[in-house]
């Protein structure tokens, strides 16, 4: 059977950041014009549009976010309320994970993002790291799929040597 990723769009050289940019990683997008990787926004699939005005949690993090406790909110001008698109991207990329499960081995997500980070996210008050998940992060990790930091570049050259 064959094995599969699932990772962020924007690592695959999609223009879907943001700013309108991307964060292209050559071994991702080889693995990607071989057919082993499922490329996903989950900002765009929650009805943003790109380029966006950047947003941040108000809160501790996505997991928070999921619970109802905390939100997600733009960061330029005044601040936009932007939760619902964050939690719906989440989900929908959920579904996706969840159609492909017997084939995804891993989810591979755009670290510092507040969608994907699986370690660090943005402060909400300032422009510093802090320990903390993005909502799509967290949504995938409380149901039990593999996440890897896009910042973990040994992790993912080792899984994407294992899909061949």
């Amino acid at each position: 059977m064959n094995k599969l990723l699932i990772v962020s769009a924007c690592l695959i050289g999609f223009n879907c950041k943001y700013s309108g940019g991307n964060n292209r990683y050559e071994p991702l997008v080889e693995a990607f014009k071989k057919g082993k990787v499922i490329p996903v926004c989950p900002e765009q699939l929650g009805g943003l549009p790109t380029p966006r005005p950047p947003a941040k949690i108000l809160g501790k993090d996505g997991k928070d976010v999921l619970s109802g406790t905390a939100k997600v909110l733009t960061v330029k001008g005044t601040p936009k309320d932007v939760t619902k698109n964050f939690l719906k991207g989440a989900y929908e990329t959920l579904y996706v994970v969840e159609l492909l499960k017997d084939k995804v081995i891993a989810c591979i997500l755009k670290e510092k993002s507040p969608s994907c980070g699986v370690k660090k996210i943005y402060k909400f008050e300032v422009d510093q790291l802090k320990d903390g998940m993005g909502v799509t992060a967290a949504l995938l990790k409380e149901k039990r799929f593999k996440i890897i930091s896009s910042e973990d570049k040994k992790d993912i050259e080792k899984i994407i040597e294992e899909l061949g």
